[in-house]
């Protein structure tokens, strides 16, 4: 099995469809989209109408803290995010509303664990962005789980326990596939497609190969100015425009 992870895709249809295109070259044959379908960008409807449809044909979604927001709004604006969700929830469906509420946390299957954030506490929505918290997502994971996959993070690292007792750590390097055996616990942070932040336009995401139990991770260029001009027609905050523009 060649499992996509997409993750944090943000309302961004350009970079999604480019994911979507480049993982079936890459010869995908499952998809999971580990949450943060919406939020900041200018394409909630399209994007959950197409992981709706990726859903109906078993691909994995799980709910990100974006979604969750973009489903109950507070009722006051106190940050740029909240101002989006109002707007986002707005922009949505009913059926795309119920269906971004029902989504689950997290997805365990064989030896995998799928999460949005970490696995320890889903719902706290803690960022897996060094290694005590990477500790405690694989603590928590539940026993014969190998592989943790988050999102969340907006970066690709991978975290592993090597001989000594805490975690190693590093950046991997977009295309070369990371070997994973099962004799250790993993944790990677795939990186966001719709919304990356670390200097670099290009989407990211990542394929789980479960026969050779690899993680490979890839970078995606896509029309990213088109992207934020989008946001720019769409009345939202000029600063997610930038961020498109910028990687950050």
């Amino acid at each position: 099995m060649k499992l996509a992870l997409l993750s944090d895709i943000h309302a961004n249809m350009r970079a999604f469809d480019a994911c979507l295109a480049h993982a079936a070259s890459q010869g995908a044959t499952h998809y999971a989209l580990l949450g943060d379908l919406v939020g900041y960008g200018a394409e909630p409807a399209e994007v959950v109408a197409r992981a709706m449809a990726l859903a109906r044909e078993q691909a994995v979604v799980l709910q990100g803290n974006h979604d969750a927001l973009a489903v109950n709004p507070p009722a006051t604006t106190a940050t740029m995010e909240d101002a989006t969700a109002s707007w986002t929830h707005a922009q949505l469906d009913a059926s795309q509303r119920a269906f971004l509420s029902q989504l689950p946390l997290r997805h365990a299957s064989g030896d995998v664990l799928l999460v949005h954030a970490s696995a320890d506490d889903p719902a706290a929505w803690h960022y897996v962005d060094n290694a005590h918290r990477a500790q405690a997502s694989l603590a928590s994971a539940g026993e014969g789980v190998r592989h943790v996959f988050v999102g969340h993070v907006h970066h690709q690292r991978v975290f592993y326990r090597g001989a000594g007792r805490g975690l190693m750590v590093f950046d991997p390097v977009p295309g070369v596939a990371v070997p994973m055996p099962a004799h250790r616990q993993w944790t990677a942070t795939i990186g966001s497609v719709g919304q990356p932040r670390d200097g670099k336009t290009a989407a990211m995401y990542a394929i789980w190969d479960s026969a050779a139990s690899a993680l490979t991770f890839h970078r995606v260029p896509y029309d990213h100015l088109s992207a934020a001009a989008a946001i720019r027609a769409a009345g939202l905050n000029e600063y997610f425009a930038r961020r498109l523009e910028e990687g950050r």
